[in-house]
Protein backbone atom coordinates (compact mmCIF):
# COMPACT_ATOMS: atom_id res chain seq x y z
CA UNK A 1 0.00 0.00 0.00
CA UNK A 2 1.05 3.45 -0.30
CA UNK A 3 -0.14 6.97 0.98
CA UNK A 4 0.05 9.68 -1.80
CA UNK A 5 -0.01 13.56 -1.44
CA UNK A 6 -2.12 15.16 -4.03
CA UNK A 7 -3.10 19.16 -4.09
CA UNK A 8 -6.62 19.58 -3.68
CA UNK A 9 -6.87 23.03 -4.38
CA UNK A 10 -4.93 26.37 -3.86
CA UNK A 11 -6.42 29.92 -2.65
CA UNK A 12 -3.93 32.94 -3.33
CA UNK A 13 -0.80 31.83 -1.64
CA UNK A 14 -2.53 28.88 0.52
CA UNK A 15 -2.01 25.20 -0.73
CA UNK A 16 -4.59 22.22 0.71
CA UNK A 17 -3.25 19.05 0.03
CA UNK A 18 -5.63 15.99 0.03
CA UNK A 19 -4.23 11.82 0.99
CA UNK A 20 -5.09 8.88 -1.04
CA UNK A 21 -4.58 5.76 0.49
CA UNK A 22 -3.82 3.49 -2.82
CA UNK A 23 -5.32 0.02 -1.80
CA UNK A 24 -4.02 -3.30 -4.24
CA UNK A 25 -6.75 -4.56 -6.58
CA UNK A 26 -6.10 -8.14 -4.80
CA UNK A 27 -7.39 -6.83 -1.32
CA UNK A 28 -10.12 -4.80 -2.74
CA UNK A 29 -11.59 -8.04 -4.04
CA UNK A 30 -10.86 -10.18 -0.72
CA UNK A 31 -12.96 -7.09 1.28
CA UNK A 32 -16.01 -7.76 -1.69
CA UNK A 33 -15.59 -3.79 -1.74
CA UNK A 34 -16.47 -2.16 -5.16
CA UNK A 35 -15.82 1.61 -6.60
CA UNK A 36 -17.74 3.86 -4.93
CA UNK A 37 -18.34 1.98 -1.36
CA UNK A 38 -18.84 4.53 1.48
CA UNK A 39 -15.93 3.63 4.13
CA UNK A 40 -15.43 4.33 7.64
CA UNK A 41 -12.11 5.50 9.08
CA UNK A 42 -11.25 4.48 12.90
CA UNK A 43 -8.00 5.43 14.84
CA UNK A 44 -7.37 3.20 17.36
CA UNK A 45 -4.03 2.36 19.37
CA UNK A 46 -2.21 4.41 16.56
CA UNK A 47 -3.81 2.48 13.42
CA UNK A 48 -5.92 3.43 11.26
CA UNK A 49 -8.97 0.81 10.73
CA UNK A 50 -11.04 1.33 7.59
CA UNK A 51 -14.40 -0.33 7.11
CA UNK A 52 -17.12 -0.81 4.91
CA UNK A 53 -20.46 1.13 5.68
CA UNK A 54 -22.43 -1.12 3.79
CA UNK A 55 -24.48 -3.82 6.35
Amino acid sequence: MQLQKQLSRKHKDKEYPKYTIVVPPKEIEKLGWKEGDELEPEIKDDKLIIKSKKK
